[in-house]
């Protein structure tokens, strides 16, 4: 029979093999080159976001935007007009989320394409 000490002595070496294993499954480097491009992808999302909301800004000043989190709500008179979206994995164009139409870009939309989509909408 093993004595008393000898378990506390497998015991302690069960966790440290196990904790080697974790230890070296967390520090690959496919893992972070990964998340780091989905990162850019995403920041690049909104960075074009921004770019959009100060194009609207500017050039129609009756618009408000309002940003969220993957879209932009463009509203006039209290009453909203239209979401903008920019995702390259949906086709441009237009849909609509009840009576809200949704335009969807695959990059910053120059400011006539902006004015006759947004008078389409309006």
């Amino acid at each position: 029979m093993i004595d008393g000490i000898w378990w506390l002595v497998i015991l302690l070496a069960v966790i440290a093999v196990l904790w080697f294993i974790a230890h070296l499954r967390g520090t690959k480097s496919n893992y972070k080159d990964k998340n780091h491009k989905l990162s850019a992808t995403k920041s690049q999302a909104n960075d074009s976001l921004q770019k959009t909301a100060v194009l609207i800004k500017q050039h129609f000043p009756d618009y408000r935007t309002s940003r969220r989190a993957k879209h932009l709500l463009i509203v006039k008179e209290s009453k909203k007009i239209a979401m903008i979206t920019i995702d390259n994995s949906i086709a441009v164009g237009q849909r609509r989320l009840g009576d809200v139409p949704i335009i969807n870009y695959h990059r910053v939309p120059s400011r006539t394409q902006l004015s006759t989509d947004l008078q389409d909408v309006y």
